[in-house]
């Protein structure tokens, strides 16, 4: 590592006997080191926590595990109780003993997404506190939010030369009675009205609603339709029939008149006149 441990000699020092320590003999029966210089995973933690005079052993121990995880490792009761054999009470109270003496520092907060969580803070040096960075937020949490995407415009339809209302109604029949025929053609109330005039396109050209229904659900893919809006305004557009022949309007038929008799001579006739034929009104005939 690049920070020197000032806890330890500048030098690896050759391993010493029990009986050549220098120390050896200032405590008899006291505690004797065998210490070998860390070069990597190892802690520095300060004599002021490992010999605390007032907190007791759970705590100092359960101090320096914390203070030995990365940032971001989980240093809750639950977690904690699942590591050790001490149960979750012990370990709830060694945590308020460092939290009383400043080792540990929780606070609850409020998450984006509106959780509550317990931020916990751990402190190698009580009484030097510092900004301290949160941890990083989870990927999900620092993902944008996916605005709905826009329903995508359907295809233009044909338009009638004439909108009557009688048209337009038959046309909303039969776009309405689709789903008879296939329930896949079940379709809202603006897919049917952009549709509407597609298909009163198709009954001014000489087609019978039976007809235009259909040319529009006959030979439809077996697979689910994701738009069934957008095939029939392709089908609408894709196969309008041409206008049928212009056909001069035939003459009306010729008036038939009642057969009535002449009141003059008594003569059945046909005609206009309800009295007289038309020898009897003439002036010759007078």
């Amino acid at each position: 590592m690049d920070n020197q441990n000032t806890s330890v000699l500048p030098h690896a020092q050759p391993r010493l006997s029990e009986k050549n320590h220098p120390r050896a003999n200032a405590h008899p029966g006291g505690v004797i080191h065998d210490n070998f210089r860390h070069a990597t995973r190892f802690a520095v933690i300060g004599n002021h926590l490992t010999q605390h005079p007032d907190l007791s052993l759970l705590a100092i121990g359960l101090a320096c595990h914390i203070q030995s995880l990365p940032t971001g490792a989980r240093v809750d009761i639950k977690t904690l109780a699942a590591r050790f054999p001490e149960g979750p009470t012990r370990i709830a109270s060694a945590l308020r003993e460092l939290e009383a003496h400043g080792y540990l520092r929780r606070t609850r907060e409020r998450t984006e997404t509106g959780r509550i969580i317990t931020r916990t803070v751990s402190c190698n040096q009580p009484g030097h506190r510092r900004d301290t960075p949160k941890p990083p937020a989870r990927r999900a949490a620092t993902t944008p939010e996916r605005k709905p995407a826009r329903p995508r415009a359907l295809p233009a339809v044909p338009k009638p030369a004439c909108t009557s209302p009688a048209l337009l109604q038959t046309a909303t029949e039969v776009l309405a009675g689709l789903r008879r025929t296939d329930p896949r053609l079940l379709l809202s109330a603006t897919d049917a009205e952009h549709l509407v005039p597609g298909v009163a396109a198709w009954l001014e050209r000489d087609l019978t609603p039976t007809a235009v229904r259909h040319a529009l659900t006959s030979d439809l893919p077996a697979e689910p339709l994701r738009r069934p809006a957008a095939l029939l305004a392709h089908r609408l557009t894709a196969q309008l029939p041409p206008l049928p022949p212009f056909r001069a309007p035939e003459p009306p038929p010729p008036v038939r008149h009642p057969l009535r008799n002449c009141d003059t001579c008594d003569r059945g006739y046909r005609g206009p006149n309800p009295h007289n034929c038309g020898d009897c009104r003439t002036p010759t005939h007078r």
